[in-house]
């Protein structure tokens, strides 16, 4: 059975993003590029909320013809152009980009029915909306976090407002040389 993992990136206070929705707080270099890499190869399904989706949608496509695009850009246009990708969202009546399923109701259930399917893990890439709901429904097997050296004090956070503890068994920890911590947890049973 496949897995529903979240790859995100956090602050050290847990927001996903800053006030301003931005993002220019992860310090993204090649060292955490090639780790996003590693988490890209694990993944059967990318699974997104409306918001990623569409900012995804409007990028990676016009990567493919873009002369100058790095040569990792083009790879992961290709692959993003060829997954089966998922779409979580209530308020999207269809999708457009190639090889697209839109969940739009009854989440759950067809969030067990992609995982009972054969092959790599469906990945929610960043998306806090669509992983807050997912995490409510209880449906995230795993939690793959890279914990940046920042504070925003404020911003959008899966884990706020859910009202129940949620407890995490850690399988694996490093440390890059940004100082991110890259952690995978899973759910303690």
């Amino acid at each position: 059975m496949r897995k529903l993992v979240l790859f995100m990136h956090v602050s050290l206070d847990g927001y996903a993003s800053d006030s301003n929705g931005g993002l220019d707080w992860i310090p993204y270099n090649e060292e955490l590029e090639k780790y996003a890499e590693e988490v890209v190869a694990e993944v059967g399904a990318p699974v997104y909320g409306r918001t990623t989706y569409r900012m995804m949608e409007s990028y990676w496509p016009t990567m493919l013809d873009n002369p100058n695009a790095s040569r990792h850009d083009v790879e992961h246009a290709k692959w993003l152009q060829d997954v089966k990708k998922v779409v979580i969202s209530g308020t999207m009546d269809k999708v457009e980009w190639n090889n697209t399923m839109l969940i739009k109701d009854n989440i759950a259930e067809e969030i067990k029915v992609l995982k009972e399917q054969p092959g790599k893990n469906l990945v929610i890439f960043g998306s806090p909306g669509a992983a807050k709901t997912l995490l409510k429904l209880g449906l995230i097997d795993e939690f793959l976090l890279t914990i940046c050296p920042v504070v925003l004090g404020g911003g959008k956070s899966v884990f706020d407002g859910g009202g129940e503890k949620i407890r995490l068994k850690l399988l694996s920890s490093r440390t890059l040389k940004s100082g991110i911590i890259a952690a995978r947890y899973e759910l303690e049973k």
